[in-house]
């Protein structure tokens, strides 16, 4: 693998010394200019990964360096040197375009920390920057942003039959986007031209499910004061989408049978049959095995709408689409700011398993762009419960001290001669030494 390239920028020279030595000692390919000017049209000749830069150099300070260097090579991570006391102003370099900062005077441990946490956010940031490149060349994706093979499997079936005139059944948990994908496959298809027109079967009351999706006509009921068209009739030569399917009344699916039948339906009070062309695509987030065994869909109606299945993956089963989904909502969210997440924010975001899914995962980023005043994605900038979570399953592999101890008995009569010998390494009288064995079984 290439090493990582650093230049390294401060008017001192023993400093330069310094991390010059501390950074060649862990095979980074360093050079260090004294010279702010000089290290500026070297960056215009050379890439490089990384940059340190002192914050108070003169003639030119480390603010105006970090400014040209944005500009000559923005893909290079920066990092501030400063004094403590110049903090408030690093802080303000972080807002213009620098990673991190680091305060005078620092150990060799210490550089070298930093020095490795931030190349590893460099290597993360290009990662992510190349899988965007590959996965727009790969599938015109739409708004689903991924590079899970599962997905991109899925896509690559759901483009396929998007010509078809099929039905389709999407099945996915809350909030792994099922409607996206219905809006992919309209996209792609010979209808993407015309209406997508989407319903939300759980939301739509039963007693005004068949006026809302046939319509009316005025005096059909109590308050149709004038005539409706119904959601199937927008729908005409496009994409009806009916969302959580499952939750549509049974005495409903019998209506929207012979509709999915012969194309054909009446508005609510009139008795002309109108025939029109839909393409019909449903999504549930329930095992529809159960609803049939309950009898709470038709078999007949079930066989109608999932001519052919679909599954999204829940997010805990794609974690490595997190960073280009982080990115991607960051973009969203905030399109001309640049926001910097720390490595160990990103951790706990690819830990957590999200019950919510991507839904939930937007969510989190949204309140992390707002608590992150100084543009910089902290673990603090992440809700709480997601640490509880941390916490309950770190503690749920901990072993118990009976355990250890167990454990430790055990490796110890491996190496030692006899009982006698293994007790006075553990520190025990031999006959606590067989109390033990008894009691551990061992």
């Amino acid at each position: 693998m290439n090493k990582c390239k650093v230049i390294v920028v401060d008017d001192e020279v023993n400093i330069l010394k310094t991390i010059e030595l501390s950074l060649t000692s862990q095979n980074f390919e360093v050079e260090v200019y004294q010279n702010a000017e000089e290290a500026l049209k070297r960056i215009r000749e050379v890439y490089f990964d990384l940059a340190f830069i002192d914050l108070k150099m003169h003639p030119l300070n480390g603010l105006q360096f970090l400014e040209k260097l944005k500009k000559s090579s923005p893909d290079t991570t920066a990092i501030i040197m400063t004094a403590y006391g110049s903090i408030d102003t690093a802080v303000e370099a972080i807002k213009k375009g620098a990673y991190d900062y680091i305060t005078k005077p620092f150990t060799h441990k210490e550089f070298i920390l930093i020095a490795e946490r931030v190349y590893e956010y460099h290597k993360l940031t290009k990662e992510v920057l190349g899988l965007k490149t590959q996965i727009e060349d790969l599938i015109n994706t739409g708004n689903i942003v991924t590079r899970n093979a599962e997905m991109l499997e899925l896509l690559r079936i759901s483009k396929d039959i998007s010509n078809s005139e099929i039905s389709i059944l999407i099945e996915g948990e809350s909030g792994t986007g099922k409607e996206l994908l219905a809006r992919f496959i309209h996209q792609n298809s010979l209808r993407s031209d015309r209406p997508f027109i989407p319903i939300n079967c759980a939301a739509v009351p039963e007693n005004l499910f068949e006026s809302e999706l046939f319509g009316h006509v005025k005096g059909a009921f109590t308050g149709a004061f004038k005539d409706k068209i119904g959601r199937v009739e927008l729908a005409n030569s496009g994409t009806l989408f009916l969302d959580e399917v499952t939750e549509i009344p049974k005495p409903m699916q019998v209506k929207l049978l012979r509709f999915l039948q012969n194309m054909e339906f009446e508005r609510v009070g009139e008795g002309i049959t109108r025939k029109i062309n839909v393409r019909i695509i449903s999504a549930t987030n329930k095992d529809v095995k159960l609803d049939l065994n309950s009898g709470n869909i038709r078999d007949d109606f079930y066989y109608r709408i999932s001519g052919f299945k679909l599954s999204i993956p829940p997010l805990r089963k794609r974690k490595d689409d997190i960073p280009l989904l982080l990115e991607h909502f960051l973009d969203k969210i905030a399109p001309e700011t640049k926001f910097y997440v720390l490595p160990e924010t990103l951790k706990i975001l690819t830990d957590y398993n999200w019950p919510g899914n991507i839904r939930e995962f937007e969510n989190v980023v949204k309140r992390a762009v707002a608590l992150s005043k100084d543009k910089i994605i902290k673990p603090s900038s992440l809700p709480e419960e997601i640490f509880n979570q941390q916490q309950k399953q770190f503690l749920s592999v901990i072993p118990s001290l009976k355990e250890l101890e167990k454990k430790h008995i055990m490796e110890v009569i491996k190496i030692a001669s006899n009982s006698k010998e293994a007790a006075k390494i553990l520190g025990i009288s031999e006959t606590t030494l067989w109390r033990k064995r008894n009691e551990y079984n061992i």
